[in-house]
């Protein structure tokens, strides 16, 4: 049987530590046990700069938000990306998340739009077309739009993900690619290394 992570008298039953331990449990891959060893390691820091990490999290509610756009997080309105002239507007790529943004680009062979769905496809879980912004991506595509890269991950959800766009999309008359296989089936472009990531843009094919 399992032992509760808290037992009486020990610290991990102070109340305020115990709030401390729940809401960093809640973060992503950070369990019960991770999340008492993180609040740990933070009282035993200097109290300024537990503070300077306290301050750094209310600027980054308060101060960031995601692009009315394309969905990606900036401190602007819109974000750099799309604010920025030099990018080629006319190519839109399309990633589930934020993370396989950021991957993208660190390869520096990228200089177009992006446009952040923050999901996959998953009816069994009532995730469809409107709760990841497919919609949105669609009424993006009115513009002067030649070429869409569809980056989502190569698995099961990603790639019935992509097929439901290049569907959606055939008539408004825009190039669809997709990243080459140089990914691994199954795995995430955010653990990508550049080089292979690189090279599935440079060899993407177009969708027939």
């Amino acid at each position: 049987m399992t032992q509760p992570l808290s037992s009486p008298g020990s610290l991990s039953a102070v109340p305020i530590i115990e709030r401390a331990v729940k809401q960093l449990s809640k973060l992503p891959g950070i369990g019960p046990r991770m999340a008492q060893r993180l609040t740990l390691a933070l009282l035993k820091r200097k109290k300024e700069e537990v503070q300077e990490l306290v301050d750094a999290l209310g600027q980054l509610i308060d101060g960031v938000n995601p692009c009315p756009e394309c969905g990606n997080y900036d401190q602007q309105t819109p974000c750099r990306i799309c604010a920025d002239d030099q990018r080629d507007r006319s190519v839109i790529c399309v990633v589930e998340q934020h993370q396989d943004l950021i991957a993208i680009e660190r390869t520096s062979q990228y200089h177009g739009l992006y446009h952040i769905l923050g999901g996959v496809l998953s009816p069994i879980d009532g995730v469809g077309p409107e709760e990841i912004g497919i919609p949105k991506l669609l009424r993006r595509l009115n513009e002067p739009v030649r070429e869409v890269i569809l980056a989502t991950n190569p698995t099961i959800e990603g790639d019935a993900t992509a097929h439901y766009i290049q569907d959606a999309s055939k008539t408004l008359g825009v190039r669809i690619t997709r990243l080459a296989r140089g990914l691994p089936s199954g795995s995430d472009i955010e653990y990508a290394d550049e080089s292979t990531l690189a090279l599935a843009l440079s060899t993407r094919s177009e969708l027939k």
